[in-house]
This record gives structure tokens, C-alpha cells and sequence, in this order.
């Protein structure tokens, strides 16, 4: 006769989840009503860095800033984005839209194939979940800046 064994009950976690304020900054528009008020939210997140970050800013459905977050640090020349990870605080800050921001430490303004693919990507994703992305901005040296909605390419 054969005998079943008994599988153990599995215990499951109950957890919550929620952002963590790390700091904060000062930003004297209210509301962003274009790429150059973006532009100057995170700026100093990213000028001077010597390697690649890529930013998103959550807004609510003023355009107001609610929050920041670095989500991803590369190497000089790139940074692995995943619209997952983008989209966590987004949704977490239960924001209407996002920006998105990396820099290009050699101070070269213009996007790189992958720069189109992961822009295209988020936007496919966001209009998915309900969350709109408003621009790409891509921060070179010299206060230079490439806005994707600006350039049409988005």
C-alpha cells in the first residue's frame, strides 16, 4: 500500500509596502509646464556625475512634482533601465505621470538607439498601466539638454 506523505503547510508573508522619504528639495515652480522646468528640478541630481544615471519624476495630475528617484546607476556609457523598475515608485506615489532623466557624461546631447527603444518601451508600458510619460530628457554638459516631446520623438 502506498503511503502520501503530508506536505508541510506553507507559511506566506502578509507585508505592505511604501515609499520612504530619504531627503528632499526645493523647487520653486509649482508645477512643470515644460521641459526646461523639468530640466531644472533634477539638474543637480545629475551634473557633474561621472557615470550614467537614469531619474524618474513622479507627477500628480497638476503636473506637480511628487517625489524623485535615481532609479538606475551605470557605468560612463550606460544604464540598465527596466520599465519595472521605473514604474515601482510611480506607482507606489500613486502619481498621474512621469518624466524620465539620464545624463550623458560625456556631455553629448544626442539620444543613442538605446535611449529611443527604452522611450518607446516606457511609454508603451505607462499607457498600459495609466501612467502617462510626459518627456525623456537626456542632460548633457553646458546646462544642454534633448527633450524627447520637444524633438517630437515621443
Amino acid at each position: 500500500m502506498e503511503s502520501k506523505k503530508k506536505i508541510p503547510a506553507k507559511r506566506v508573508n502578509v507585508v505592505s509596502l511604501k515609499v520612504v522619504k530619504e531627503s528632499s528639495v526645493l523647487y520653486e515652480t509649482r508645477n512643470i509646464t515644460n521641459p526646461y522646468d523639468a530640466f531644472r528640478l533634477v539638474k543637480s541630481f545629475l551634473e557633474n556625475s561621472d557615470r550614467e544615471k537614469f531619474v524618474v519624476a513622479c507627477l500628480d495630475t497638476k503636473n506637480q512634482p511628487i517625489n524623485i528617484q535615481v532609479v538606475s546607476i551605470g557605468s560612463l556609457n550606460s544604464a540598465i533601465v527596466h520599465p519595472r523598475e521605473v514604474f515601482k515608485v510611480a506607482m507606489l506615489s500613486n502619481a498621474s505621470s512621469i518624466i524620465c532623466f539620464h545624463n550623458h557624461p560625456s556631455g553629448n546631447i544626442d539620444p543613442s538607439v538605446e535611449d529611443e527603444n527604452i522611450t518607446r518601451r516606457l511609454k508603451e508600458c505607462g499607457e498600459i498601466l495609466g501612467i502617462g510619460l510626459i518627456d525623456h530628457i537626456i542632460l548633457g554638459d553646458r546646462d544642454r539638454y534633448f527633450s524627447f516631446k520637444e524633438n517630437n520623438k515621443i
